[in-house]
């Protein structure tokens, strides 16, 4: 299955039904007076979030969805049926907005979560509301309301608490295979990634945790350069960045901390949030190196790459450096838990 991140989508909530003017009329009964019912309510339209789909491809060729209308109100105080509400299922993480405004409808960041996009309109009022001392015989009634009508833009962004930075071919998709039992696609031939994968790595029977791997982004993303900024937005729900650098490039004349510093200014480009996010630097395929030659490589890059942040040399392919920087990275996530945890204790005791 093809993966698809975005889609545009047009909602139509249902219309409400139209209020009857209607007359009771029975044998030895002359005045029976109004008995018009009411219309009934139009459907709304409903977004959930379900972790049963990961893409949006449902709603990359059906663009339209029409709600049902209610039905119109009759006599003998017969009211109009309602609509069905429509639900339409999307993945956790899809982020919902309007075309028109710009706002932010809905974040379905939790499965189950639910959230209203178009709402039906209300039934119109049948001629039995219109009924006073003076307007005994009342023959007016009120339309149905009009449904809501809206333009819409999909954004689906993974949840991932680890987000994978790096050129491509740098050794993500090696690293992700190496610690989780994701198996995205790795060749001994260059080539890039082009849609974000997803891989839980267990630490041990009780703490896990799930990381991202995106698209390589090269020197000019944020501008619309290769695939890579597409795919940024897959990386703002993560708690922490690991930036893998290639040591060992094929090409002699490629300067990996050159590389490195285009990433970052990239993420300061397209995002000054995810620019300030927590990130380490992960050196990558050391074993291609003698290991005095290594750790000469990975001093200039520290220094190069500028800033006081962890750094852990490993080689994906052999899963050398790899545990250690997993139990690193769990552990890095339970205090960061263990923070926000004990920040929410403190505004609820500031509210109280």
């Amino acid at each position: 299955m093809k993966f698809f991140d975005e889609a545009k989508i047009e909602v139509i909530a249902g219309d409400g039904g139209n209020g009857a003017v209607s007359f009771r009329r029975e044998k030895f009964i002359p005045r029976g007076g109004p008995d018009g019912g009411d219309g009934g309510r139009g459907a709304s339209i409903w977004a959930i979030a379900d972790r049963n789909l990961n893409t949006l491809i449902d709603f990359r060729y059906t663009r339209l969805f029409r709600a049902e209308r209610g039905e119109n109100g009759r006599g003998s105080d017969c009211y109009g049926r309602s609509g069905a509400d429509m639900e339409l299922r999307m993945p956790v993480g899809t982020v919902i907005k309007d075309l028109d405004s710009g706002a932010v409808l809905a974040d379905l960041d939790a499965d189950g979560k639910r959230a209203l996009i178009a709402r039906g309109g209300n039934g119109g009022l049948g001629n039995l509301h219109f009924k006073s001392s003076t307007n005994r015989a009342p023959r007016q009634s009120t339309p149905g309301g009009e449904g809501e009508r809206r333009e819409l833009s999909l954004e689906l962004r993974v949840l991932a608490d680890v987000g994978l930075l790096g050129m491509p071919n740098a050794g993500k998709s090696t690293f992700i295979r190496a610690v989780s039992a994701a198996r995205p696609k790795v060749a001994d031939y260059p080539f890039t990634t082009l849609h974000p994968n997803l891989g839980v790595v267990r630490v041990d029977e009780r703490r896990s945790f799930v990381v991202a791997d995106i698209p390589g982004l090269i020197e000019g993303a944020a501008e619309g350069a290769g695939l890579g900024h597409r795919f940024l937005r897959h990386l703002q729900r993560t708690r922490l960045l690991l930036h893998l650098v290639d040591i060992a490039p094929p090409d002699p004349e490629a300067d990996p901390a050159a590389d490195a510093r285009a990433i970052v200014e990239e993420l300061r480009k397209y995002d000054p949030a995810l620019f300030e996010k927590p990130r380490w630097l992960v050196v990558n395929k050391t074993d291609l190196l003698e290991p005095a030659e290594a750790r000469k490589r990975i001093k200039r890059l520290q220094k190069a790459y500028g800033g006081d942040i962890p750094c852990f040399p490993i080689s994906a392919i052999s899963g050398e450096g790899c545990r250690a920087l997993t139990f690193a990275i769990m552990d890095h996530l339970d205090s960061h838990q263990r923070d926000a945890a004990i920040e929410d204790e403190d505004e609820d005791a500031d509210q109280q």
